[in-house]
C-alpha cells in the first residue's frame, strides 16, 4: 500500500491535528497506539504512535526531559514515523520536554485535539492509504495501456522507451546499444550514471546474475531489468513509487521481444494485450487454432530463442523446468529439443492447450521420443499412469481378487445383483455377501456415487483377475 504523507493528515479539517515540534513531512505506513513506556518493540517501521503519555502516564512529571529524550530516540531507532499527542486526559498541553526531545531527534511531533479520537486518526490512515492505491492503480493500468500502444508503433523500441520515462519521471537507458530517452539526472548527480552502468552490467552481462536488481546513488532510485540475452533496461529516477515496478516489468517483457533476434511481429503486439487485461480472444491476432508447446532442451546448445523461431512465434516463456510457447503452427520434431505438443485449441481455450502440452511432454520424456502429441485419453487418463496404478492399488489393497472383480461387475451392472451375478456366473447372494464384504473391508459407503466413481476408475487400473468359478447358492465369504 503506498504511505500516506503527513501532510494529508495534517490538511485534514475534521482531525484537527497540530504539527508542534521535528519535520512536517514524513511517510506514514500503519498506525499504532500504546501508553507502553518503550513501544519500540512492537513497532514494524512507518507507523503514526498515537499515546496520552508518551510512555509513563501520570507517574511521569512533564519536565522529566531525560525520559522523554529516551522515549523520542527509542521511537526514532524504531522507525516511527510520527509521535500523535493527545492532549486530554492526562496533559492539558503538549509537553514542552517532549517537544524539544522530538525536535532533537527529527521525529515529528503532532498534537491530537480531545474531540479527536485515536480511531478517527487510524481510519483518515486507512482511508487515505486506500485511495493512494487507487490512484496508483489507475496510474499503472494506464501507463501499462500507453506501453502496449507504443509497442505496436513502427518504430517501436524508442517508443517504448519514450512512454516508459514519462510514465516513471526520469531516464531510461537501454543496454549495451545506449539508447535513452527522458530526462538525466542532473550534472551534480554525477554518481548516477556509473551506478547504473554497473548495475546493467550485473543483469544483462554474460555471467548469469538476477533478473533484477537496484540501487541508490545521489539520491537517485536506480533499477535495472535482464532483457534476455546480454541486454538489460535500465531506469533511473528522482523518486520511485510502488508502482514503477511493475510498469517498468511490463517495459522489460516488450523490450525483451521487440529486440529479439527474430524481428517482432504481428504477435508482439497479441501478447502486449494480453498482458495488460486482455482475453486471449482480443489479444491473439487471427483465429487459429492454436498450439501449446512444452519443451525441454536435449542438447547443450539448446537454445529456446531458436526454438521459437523455428517454431515461428515470439510467444515464449523459457522460465520454469520446461520453456513453453504458443504458435498458430503445427509443431515438428526440432533437433536438441524434446516437444510436447497439445490439440488444436480456440483462443479461449489455452488453458486447457497449456496443461495438454505438459502432460504430452511427461510421455515424450518417458519415452525418449523428440515429440509427443496430446491425445484424449478421456477422464482416466488425466493422471499420469504410474501415479495412477499406484493409487488404485493402495485403495484397492484390502480386496482380494474375488472381491475386486466381484465388485466390478457390480458396479457395471449400476448395482443390480441378478445382472450382476448372471454377468459373474455366480448366485445372486454370493454377490451380495461378498459387496457387503468389499465395503467393510474398504470401510467405504458404496451407495455414495462418488465413492462409486472412485472405486470404478481404481478397477480400470489393476489387472482383472480370471473369472471366479461359480459358487453355491451359499457360497463362501471372501
Amino acid at each position: 500500500m503506498p504511505p500516506v504523507p503527513l501532510s494529508a493528515l495534517l490538511a485534514d479539517r475534521e482531525l484537527g491535528l497540530r504539527h508542534v515540534a521535528g519535520p512536517a513531512e514524513a511517510a506514514v505506513h500503519g498506525v499504532h497506539a500504546s501508553e507502553m513506556d518503550d513501544p519500540s518493540p512492537y513497532l514494524l517501521g512507518g507507523e503514526l504512535l498515537l499515546t496520552a503519555t508518551a510512555g509513563a502516564g501520570e507517574a511521569r512529571d512533564a519536565g522529566d526531559a531525560a525520559a522523554y529524550d529516551r522515549y523520542a530516540a527509542r521511537l526514532v531507532a524504531a522507525g516511527a514515523a510520527a509521535l500523535g499527542f493527545g492532549v486530554a486526559p492526562v496533559h492539558e498541553e503538549v509537553p514542552a520536554a517532549l517537544a524539544d526531545a522530538c525536535a532533537r531527534h527529527g521525529l515529528p511531533l503532532l498534537e491530537v485535539p480531545p474531540r479527536t479520537p485515536f480511531t478517527a486518526v487510524a481510519r483518515a490512515v486507512w482511508r487515505l492509504m486506500a485511495e493512494a492505491r487507487t490512484r496508483e492503480l489507475r496510474r499503472v493500468t494506464e501507463a501499462q495501456q500507453a506501453l502496449a500502444a507504443a509497442a505496436a508503433r513502427p518504430d517501436p523500441v524508442p517508443a517504448v522507451l519514450s512512454r516508459l520515462a514519462a510514465s516513471l519521471g526520469g531516464q531510461v537507458l537501454l543496454w549495451p546499444d545506449g539508447r535513452t530517452a527522458g530526462n538525466p539526472p542532473p550534472p551534480a548527480a554525477a554518481a548516477v550514471r556509473p551506478a547504473l552502468d554497473a548495475l546493467l552490467a550485473r543483469v544483462g552481462g554474460p555471467a548469469a546474475g538476477p533478473a533484477t536488481a537496484t540501487d541508490q546513488a545521489d539520491g537517485w532510485h536506480l533499477a535495472a531489468y535482464a532483457l534476455g540475452r546480454r541486454a538489460a533496461l535500465g531506469t533511473a529516477t528522482p523518486a520511485r513509487t510502488p508502482g514503477d515496478h511493475t510498469v517498468a516489468s511490463v517495459a522489460a517483457v516488450l523490450l525483451t521481444l521487440l529486440t529479439a533476434d527474430r524481428p517482432a511481429g504481428p504477435e508482439t503486439a497479441a501478447l502486449a494485450r494480453l498482458l495488460l487485461g486482455g482475453s486471449p480472444a482480443e489479444a491473439l491476432n487471427g483465429p487459429g487454432p492454436w498450439y501449446a508447446v512444452h519443451a525441454r532442451g536435449t542438447a547443450a546448445t539448446a537454445d529456446p530463442q531458436a526454438l521459437a523461431a523455428a517454431l515461428g512465434t515470439v510467444l515464449l516463456d523459457p522460465a520454469g523446468p520446461a520453456v513453453r510457447l504458443l504458435t498458430d503452427r503445427d509443431p515438428e520434431p526440432q533437433p536438441g529439443w524434446r516437444l510436447g505438443v497439445s490439440a488444436p485449441a480456440a483462443a479461449d481455450a489455452l488453458a486447457t492447450a497449456d496443461a495438454q502440452a505438459r502432460r504430452a511432454l511427461d510421455r515424450a520424456d518417458a519415452a525418449r521420443t523428440p515429440l509427443a502429441r496430446h491425445t484424449d485419453p478421456g477422464f482416466a487418463g488425466l493422471l499420469g499412469e504410474a501415479e495412477a496404478r499406484a493409487h488404485a492399488e493402495a485403495l484397492l489393497g484390502p480386496l482380494s481378487p474375488a472381491l475386486r472383480e466381484t465388485l466390478r461387475g457390480w458396479l457395471a451392472h449400476h448395482g443390480s445383483w441378478d445382472r450382476s451375478a448372471a454377468a459373474l456366473g455366480i448366485h445372486r447372494n454370493t454377490v451380495r455377501q461378498r459387496i457387503t464384504r468389499a465395503a467393510a473391508l474398504l470401510d467405504r459407503d458404496l451407495d455414495d456415487p462418488d465413492v462409486r466413481a472412485e472405486l470404478w476408475f481404481a478397477l480400470r487400473w489393476v489387472t482383472p483377475a480370471p473369472a471366479p468359478a461359480p459358487d453355491q447358492p451359499s457360497g463362501p465369504r471372501d
